[in-house]
């Protein structure tokens, strides 16, 4: 099992990054999140990673974070969720954002992500409440995540905003990266990332 990478950023498609590890190039899917904080090609870059081996493949998932990785492999075990819809989860919101719906038994905010329907949420809200441990069990301190919740939320609301008017998902996530400064809305960083593709056209 392959449970940590640590490279360089050799190209991003979509939501698919190729880390360049000691000169071998490994494919690794990440979260909207993920992708919108990584760095220009050749910038260092460490994930924490989840190895998922199927008789026709073998699919590496990354995260920033350890809680995330923790987070995804435990909606896997979930029925009906698998590593595309886990990972669909973490990029339409953040630990403490997942963490915060479970305990408020909220299943129309996990209905707004894609591939989640009303059925899957409330499965979920079931099965992974007694999974969350020290995530649940632990509300008067901050839960892992909350402190970079904002500027993540902002980076991918405006990457969405980019994409819906037409920008491919690498393009529209390197303009946001670029554009970034923290305290800068979504709003803000929309704009800032159109004008700077728009000058370099």
């Amino acid at each position: 099992m392959i449970g940590r990478l640590s490279g360089t950023v050799a190209e991003v498609s979509g939501n698919v990054l190729l880390l360049d590890v000691a000169g071998v190039g490994y494919e690794v899917e990440l979260t909207t999140g993920a992708v919108a904080m990584l760095g220009p090609r050749g910038a260092n870059c460490m994930l924490f990673t989840h190895q998922v081996v199927r008789e026709d493949s073998l699919t590496l998932f990354g995260f920033l974070a350890r809680e995330e990785r923790e987070l995804f492999r435990i909606l896997i075990r979930v029925s009906g969720i698998g590593p595309k819809v886990a990972l669909a989860v973490l990029s339409g919101m953040s630990v403490a954002e997942l963490v915060r719906a479970v305990g408020n038994d909220d299943a129309l905010t996990l209905t707004r992500i894609s591939g989640v329907g009303k059925k899957t949420a409330e499965r979920l809200l079931v099965e992974i409440r007694d999974r969350l441990g020290a995530f649940a069990t632990a509300p008067a301190r901050m839960i892992p995540g909350e402190a970079t919740t904002v500027h993540q939320d902002a980076q991918r609301e405006a990457v969405s905003g980019l994409i819906a008017l037409g920008y491919r998902p690498q393009e529209a996530t390197r303009a946001v990266s670029l554009a970034y400064e923290d305290g800068l809305a979504a709003e803000d960083l929309i704009r800032r990332a159109l004008q700077s593709m728009v000058s370099t056209t």
